[in-house]
């Protein structure tokens, strides 16, 4: 179905969400149309942000705002959905257009595999009534479900579409760039050699695959890399409980920015533990890569600042490999918290793999690797 028609069938003036690699499609139709705009589409910094944003939409308003995101975002939904959205509290109608990763039965990574299968169910729980749209779905199919839609979404409640792999279709190019000229996996090598044995727990996504992919060609093993396959916005959390508990390891945390940004609170809580033993890197694209590349707000913001309001020891934004590598090598001996932004630019090669390791052999193997040293 052309996204065109999906559009024009939910009537709909405001959109905002997380973008989602199944929902490409639609983030690029909005892109062209609308870009960046209030009052009519916001990429917000998680899912629950943004449907909190779409009730406060619908509050000023009176319509119903559309929210999207991948299936993964489900959970950080539930509790707005459940105590701020549903018909027994304030009866917030919005309609959800959800990418189905990890669909049964259609092969995907691992991070995917459990919540594809449970992805209906929660909606059904949160009493989200529910329906899959596919490569087969017609224009006259959808016009009709949207037309019993309305009725559910005129009595206060919300409900949602769920959209398998190439259900949505848009003829036109985006295209994602940005000024910056270090790119992101030469900026991982720079961070690897610098970080030689100790541990790295790094991001969600393609900073993973890409340091994956280093360790494969240095003939390195995998055991120093704690993967953060899925659990989008969450390593730094996983890389402090590592730092608490090695204190006599220097414990490396690759983070991305919309990844640092959909959990932002976890940089308050770093900072207040304030290990003397992380270092926690943000690699900045201002660019949800992974998914396509839509934006993110880090280029408009101060990340450095920020850290060190949140009581990071040290601080510091880079944007080309001289000042990088000295920086990495500072924060290699210093006994410090570091915090160091990289300017990256946006792009991967178009032939990068993914770990050949299942998610616990990697789980394993850096806990062997922990409880040796």
């Amino acid at each position: 179905m052309k996204v065109e028609d999906f559009v024009e069938i939910l009537d709909c003036d405001f959109y905002t969400g997380v973008p989602d690699s199944q929902l490409k499609a639609l983030c690029n139709y909005l892109m062209n149309n609308y870009g960046i705009d209030e009052k009519h589409h916001l990429i917000a910094a998680n899912e629950g942000n943004c449907t909190a944003l779409a009730a406060g939409y619908h509050l000023a308003t009176g319509k119903v705002p559309v929210v999207y995101m991948q299936n993964s975002g489900e959970g950080n939904i539930i509790n707005p959905v459940a105590s701020l959205l549903n018909d027994k509290v304030y009866a917030i109608p919005s309609i959800f257009v959800i990418g189905w990763r990890g669909e049964p039965g259609v092969h995907d990574e691992p991070q995917h595999i459990y919540q594809g299968k449970i992805t209906c169910d929660l909606l059904d729980l949160m009493d989200i009534e529910n329906f899959v749209i596919g490569e087969d779905t017609t224009v006259d199919e959808l016009e009709e479900v949207m037309s019993g839609y309305r009725n559910i979404l005129e009595s206060g409640k919300s409900v949602a579409f769920v959209i398998r792999k190439n259900a949505l279709t848009y003829d036109e190019k985006v295209v994602y760039e940005n000024d910056n000229d270090m790119i992101r996996e030469e900026i991982i090598e720079h961070i690897v050699n610098v970080s030689d044995e100790d541990p790295i727990v790094s991001t969600t996504g393609k900073a993973s695959r890409e340091l994956f992919e280093i360790r494969e060609a240095n003939g390195q093993e995998h055991k120093y890399d704690f993967l953060t396959v899925g659990s989008m916005g969450h390593s730094s959390s996983i890389a402090l409980g590592v730092a608490i508990n090695k204190p006599d390891k220097k414990v490396w945390c690759i983070d991305g920015d919309g990844a640092a940004l959909m959990h932002m609170g976890s940089l308050a809580l770093v900072g207040n533990v304030n290990p003397d033993n992380m270092v926690h890197i943000v690699i900045n694209n201002a660019a949800h890569e992974t998914v396509g590349g839509m934006p993110t707000v880090a280029s408009t913001m101060d990340l450095v600042n920020i850290a060190e309001s949140c009581g990071y020891s040290y601080a510091v934004s880079v944007d080309n490999f001289d000042d990088l590598d000295e920086e990495l090598k500072l924060a290699k001996s210093r006994d410090e918290l570091s915090f160091i932004e990289i300017m990256s630019s946006i792009g991967s090669r178009a032939d990068l793999g993914r770990p050949t390791t299942t998610a616990i052999e990697n789980k394993e193997n850096f806990m062997k690797f922990l409880k040796k040293e």
